[in-house]
């Protein structure tokens, strides 16, 4: 592994013999790369901890991660070809390969991080703030913002900045301008926010913004920054604001950057900008007028030795700064400045404003088009300007600051035409409106000028047809809402970040009832907002802002009540009525997420889990209790309750939505962030999710899949004599469910089958089945789907004790081999689809016949469920692990210092040793290769069992269980019923008679299973759910030092040791006394020794390979006296031994590459697909044989241990004569092995 997921090791033969070792790319989505415009954006650095943008960083970790590979792989000639050295073309391979790739990127620095901020890498952060953010002295800062600026500027400038700090600035569309005279400290509070936001601002300007000739303008905000500065700016004398209107609203934007393609993103930037000119506004519509905020300073002045005193102390105050503007913020809401107008800016520059301003109390009273035309004129005059405005244009500008225009009215003085009423003085000098709360009936609805038509003014909008439809494709509309009478029906696209909350509730009578839906509106909960009825005035439209992904809401919130979202050219079908003339809120919590796939409950989940679901969304929904920080208590509770209860679920995947609501809280966000980080979201951590079918009636089904590119396959058949393999290509989903019902069997199953099988019937097509499949393939924990577990009765590699790929079952039990030489990352031709399909069914078969060989196994998988109560797809671990603590989650484990009972011993940087010797982590071995005579092979009955019982690692209560089940297990061996009822209880006694060997061999897995969890580095119960409860593992160490102080003890009674294995002692010459002594000895610790054999000869080569002579014959372990020619011809009971095709058959098999039958020559090779593994037999000259070879890096070699013969596959040889059979490969192993016995005693004395 490289740490890194886009590329891995490739090796391949240099010249002189040397291996180069070079990076080898993978194409897929990486999470640890990101590219952006077909150029590199970012790599993930594991050892600090954040996103690096350097691109040089590339190098560095890549070259790293070959080096660390390179020491992996010991001795050796080996020639590394680095990034670093540009001669070797790594580097340059590296960048073409970077561009070949797709666009792959989040955003990084969307927020804060502080040095007190734990990171995990999903959150995108590229940097750290050199200060922690915490309470504490901000005096300098004080006296420095109290004399710049009076308290209501002040208050802009700490809500703003208190936004930032809590993320919430890139979902605030409003941009901060600190306008007046040169010298005022405008700079020195913009210094003093580049201090505290260091290397997440940018500059920017704004003139260059606005002209369309600076292509490249956008190029300073590339990286995204939360922060972007102007010192000097000037706005007043734009015309055109709109780039900077889509930058401060968080728009997607095109980003055009020098030497780079173009990409689209939405910016998180807040605008800062100091100038000494106005900003220009032109009209009440322009959009500048609802985004800025202008802070104007008080013109006091500190002297020369205060400022800068204040200045050097600014650097040590930025910690307590952010927080004490966090705590503004937080006091005022997200919600604050909503309503504000800036109004002083207005005054200087919107001549518009000045006169309606000027005139109000004559236009109060009402106003003809007429009299308001000639009162402008008149203005103008009076203000020697000559600022010519058409009528129509002046009518429509007019209508922007009355509440309703009448083309005909009757009024009190009677009938009127072009009548305008109801001046909006909420836009005029009532402009500085700071919301906290909005205390009336918002949902009170009027006429007037909808707010709506002033927000989307500038969005793309056409009338609608007769029929209601729009009139033409968006594709050919040029208008803008502001071109529309809003009062006719008409569509309007709004920007994709508001969303609408239809709500179209029937009353009693069946018919739309506006009471309903205004009740409707108030229970659901959501902030205030801007409202309008709709067409049929008895519907509500809800109109939000919504900081979050829009694309994740759900369609509808409940009958009645939809949540209507426009994305891509979708619009909103309007006719302007009544509204409540509310300001349009900003939310980021309240509304149902769309349920992902691993939401989907199938029949077969727990209804508990369900249950526990529907109970956390509903607080997600407010339903339960009104607050967030209540709703967060009280979902972590229930998920606390859940937890100790033993309840098995995996809530992970609403950890997201969580998180979103608990940092939407207005005041308590800090306290519900905190709640979050200490959620349960998952049961106990060792355990697999719930697995397996209830254990019924009706035979198995074993099944395999098959994924290409462009070919997803299915092959089952039941467990019958005659029955034949069901093939299905391309299934439906709805063709898969029924295959759920079935008792499934498959091999690896869990690990990968079920998954896609439940992939499909979610509705996958066969391109995300084949990328599913290559992220399982790679191993991306994150592919597997929590329910899939439960698609299967059992999986055969999980219960089998033997771990081996299908592929060597195959090869070990004789069953036809197959395997597939078509690429998995390619697609299948038509005319191979028949050979895919062998392939498969091939598979199955042999799964089956995998199945019934291991029926042992099966029987002890059945047992073991029984006796835990849990189902056979249960893993052994969870299973053992259930019949020694049962729902206890946490049991206790008592760590032992092991140097009170063996002094001397130490344990030391991942090491131990003890009395001069080095012991093994997980048992201890010695040797003292010779050729001895009788010689006795005492065994320690159960070593690691009892040394747990001996140390009590579970506490008193787990350990004397663990001790029954030992106990219980002889009982069995020994059918002693009533034995077995008293240590193992009535419900396990009572399975004996039925099937003691599976009971005996059931209990002896679980016991070893025990054992091995004790020392396993992940958490489990069986440490006390924490590996670090067991650093040096003490039960396997236990028995190690026992076995150095028996050395001892032995040879200073005079005796040799031959050899200690683990748990077993070889003593030439041993005497009934010594033996005695040893087991007098061993009782002292706990153990029993059983004398398992005396060999009368044996010859120990190394301290894991003998061959003995005993009573029974001869015995040999290691492969080279284990091979069947071998072990006949020397040791076999024949003088002149019979051989058959089985003692001649070599089993090999290529972990890098694929092996292939050469049966042309070297020069004109005829090559034939074989696989990663094959059985072959050596033939000569006169068979048709092939030279055996292993394809890597695109080039053949020689299979090791191959050359200089020609082979076979042993089922093609089954059809030959003895006669064409090379015995002169087994004869010369059989020569070798010889050699090697005869360097400790010669042939004739060990076999005489």
């Amino acid at each position: 592994m490289t740490g890194l997921d886009f590329f891995t090791f490739a090796e391949r033969s240099a010249k002189g013999g040397a291996i180069e070792i070079r990076p080898d790319w993978k194409v897929l989505r990486s999470y640890d790369l990101m590219v952006r415009g077909k150029a590199f954006y970012a790599i993930w650095d594991e050892e600090k901890g954040l996103w690096s943008t350097d691109e040089y960083d590339v190098q560095r970790l890549v070259d790293k991660a070959l080096d660390e590979y390179r020491q992996d792989r010991g001795d050796g000639d080996f020639r590394v070809k680095y990034l670093r050295d540009f001669s070797s073309g790594m580097w340059s391979m590296c960048q073409t390969y970077i561009r070949s790739l797709s666009d792959n990127s989040h955003d990084l620095d969307t927020q804060l991080t502080f040095a007190n901020t734990p990171v995990r890498k999903e959150q995108y952060a590229s940097r750290r703030l050199p200060y922690a953010l915490e309470k504490g002295d901000i005096s300098s800062y004080e006296e420095l913002i109290s004399t710049l600026y009076d308290p209501g500027e002040r208050e802009k400038i700490e809500w703003a900045i208190g936004s930032i700090v809590a993320g919430d600035s890139r979902y605030i569309q409003k941009f901060v301008v600190l306008y007046g005279e040169a010298g005022s400290g405008k700079s020195t509070i913009l210094n003093v926010i580049s201090q505290l936001f260091e290397g997440y601002t940018s500059s920017f300007d704004a003139r260059a913004l606005a002209s369309p000739s600076a292509t490249f303008a956008m190029e300073v905000f590339k990286d995204n920054p939360l922060v972007a500065i102007q010192h000097d700016g000037d706005l007043s004398r734009i015309e055109d604001n709109a780039r900077i209107n889509s930058i401060v609203s968080h728009e997607d934007m095109t980003m055009n950057e020098k030497f780079k393609a173009t990409y689209t993103t939405a910016l998180n930037a807040m605008l800062w900008m100091g100038t000494n000119r106005p900003v220009k506004i032109t009209d009440a519509k322009s959009g500048i007028i609802r985004r800025l905020i202008d802070v104007t300073p008080s013109g006091r002045r500190l002297d020369p030795a205060s400022y800068n005193r204040i200045m050097r102390d600014i650097p040590s105050e930025l910690g307590a700064i952010a927080h004490y503007c966090l705590e503004q913020y937080k006091e005022r809401g997200f919600h604050y400045f909503d309503a504000y107008r800036p109004t002083a800016m207005m005054r200087r520059t919107d001549l518009f404003y000045n006169f309606v301003v000027d005139n109000q109390e004559v236009l109060a009273q009402g106003v003809t088009l007429q009299q308001g035309y000639a009162m402008y004129k008149a203005y103008l005059a009076e203000s020697g300007l000559d600022l010519k405005m058409s009528r129509y244009r002046f009518r429509d500008e007019l209508a922007n600051y009355f509440e309703a225009y009448h083309d005909r009215v009757r009024t009190e003085d009677g009938r009127k035409r072009n009548w305008f009423e109801g001046l909006r003085l909420d836009r005029l000098d009532g402009g500085d409106v700071r919301r906290r709360y909005v205390t009336s009936d918002w949902l009170e609805m009027s006429e007037g000028t909808p707010v709506l038509d002033d927000i989307l003014s500038d969005r793309p909008a056409q009338y609608a047809s007769d029929t209601g439809a729009p009139l033409r494709a968006w594709d050919d509309v040029s208008t803008v809402l502001n071109d529309l009478d809003t009062s006719r029906l008409h569509y309007v696209r709004p920007p994709e970040d508001m969303i609408v909350i239809d709500l179209d509730i029937r009353g009693d009578d069946g018919e739309k009832s506006f009471e309903a839906n205004r009740d409707a509106a108030r229970a659901l909960g959501l902030p205030e907002t801007y409202a309008e009825v709709s067409k049929s005035r008895a519907g509500i439209h809800l109109h939000y802002r919504y900081a979050g992904d829009v694309s994740e809401l759900a369609n509808e919130i409940s009958p009645g009540i939809e949540v209507k979202v426009f994305r891509g050219k979708s619009a909103l079908r309007r006719m302007g009525t009544l509204s409540n003339g509310q300001p349009v809120a900003t939310i980021s919590e309240g509304l149902p997420k769309k349920r992902k796939e691993r939401d989907i409950l199938t029949k077969k989940q727990m209804g508990s889990e369900k249950a526990l679901r529907e109970l956390i969304e509903r607080n997600l929904r407010k339903e339960i209790h009104p607050g967030t920080k209540p709703s967060m208590d009280f979902i972590k509770k229930i998920l606390d309750d859940a937890y100790e209860s033993g309840m098995e679920y995996d809530v992970e995947n609403m950890r997201g939505a969580i998180l979103a609501f608990a940092m939407g809280s207005t005041h308590q966000k800090d306290a519900c962030f905190k709640t979050y980080t200490q959620l349960r979201l998952k049961s106990s951590q060792e355990a697999e999710p719930p697995v397996g079918k209830e254990d019924g009636e009706g035979s198995l089904v074993f099944y395999d899949v098959e994924v290409y590119k462009n070919l997803f396959l299915v092959c089952w058949m039941r467990d019958d004599d005659d029955a034949e393999v069901v093939v299905m290509v391309d299934p439906k989903p709805e063709e898969i469910e029924p295959l759920f019902d079935m008792r499934l069997v498959g091999f690896n199953n869990k690990r990968y089958d079920n998954h896609i099988l439940y992939a499909r019937w979610m509705g996958y097509d066969t391109e995300r089945l084949f990328h599913l499949s290559q992220r399982i393939v790679s191993g991306d924990r994150g592919a597997f789907f929590r329910d899939a577990y439960d698609a299967s009765y059992t999986d055969v590699y999980d219960f089998c004790a033997k771990k081996q790929s299908l592929k060597k079952w195959e090869i070990e039990l004789n069953l036809p081999h197959k395997e597939m030489d078509i690429p998995w990352d390619q697609p299948v031709q038509e005319e191979d689809i028949p050979r895919v399909i062998e392939y498969c069914k091939n598979d199955v078969r042999a799964t089956r016949e995998v199945f019934h060989h291991n029926i042992a196994d099966w029987e002890a998988r059945q047992t073991l469920a029984k006796m835990a109560g849990l189902n056979v797809n249960s893993s052994t671990n969870q299973l053992t692990q259930q019949i020694i603590f049962g729902n206890d989650r946490k049991p206790p484990f008592v760590h032992t210092d092991l140097s009170e009972q063996f002094p001397g011993y130490k344990y030391e940087n991942g090491k131990s040793t003890y009395r001069g010797e080095e012991v093994g982590e997980g048992g201890w071995v010695y040797a003292e290769p010779g050729y001895y005579t009788n010689v006795a092979l005492l065994d320690v009955a159960s070593m690691h069992p009892h040394s747990l019982i001996a140390l009590k690692c579970f506490g008193e209560k787990y350990t004397a269980r663990f001790q029954d089940i030992v106990k219980g297990r002889m009982a069995v061996k020994h059918h002693d019923v009533e034995a077995a009822k008293r240590y193992l209880g009535e419900d396990a006694g009572a399975l004996i008679g039925q099937n003691d060997a599976a009971l005996a061999f059931a209990l002896k897995i679980a016991i070893n299973s025990v054992y091995g969890l004790t020392a396993a580095r992940f958490p489990n119960r069986a440490n006390g759910m924490d590996p670090m409860n067991n650093p040096d593992n003490i039960v396997a160490k236990r028995g190690a030092l026992f076995m150095v102080n028996l050395k001892h003890f032995v040879q200073e009674r005079g005796f040799t040791v031959a050899h200690i294995k683990t748990d077993s002692i070889k003593i030439p010459n041993a005497t009934p006394e010594l033996i005695s002594d040893i087991s007098a000895y061993a009782k002292g610790f706990g153990y029993t020794f059983e004398h398992e054999a005396t060999y009368d000869k044996m010859v120990l080569v190394n301290d894991a390979v003998y061959v003995a002579h005993d009573k029974d014959g001869w015995h040999a372990t290691g492969a080279q006296f284990q091979h069947p020619f071998v072990f006949k011809s020397i040791f076999g009971p024949d003088s002149d031994p019979v051989y058959d095709l089985k003692d001649y058959v070599e089993t090999r098999q290529t972990h890098k590459g694929t092996l292939y039958l050469n049966y042309g020559t070297e020069d004109n090779p005829q090559r034939a697909f074989v696989g990663r593994i094959g059985s072959f037999v050596p033939v000569k000259e006169n068979a048709p044989g092939g030279i055996l070879e292993v394809l890597r890096d695109d080039k053949y070699y020689s299979a090791p241990s191959s050359k200089g013969y020609r082979w076979i596959l042993e089922e093609d040889a089954a059809r030959l004569d003895q006669a064409q059979i090379d015995d002169t490969f087994a004869l010369a192993k059989a020569a070798e092995a010889v050699r090697t016995i005869e360097k400790y005693v010669p042939m004739e004395t060990l076999l005489g």
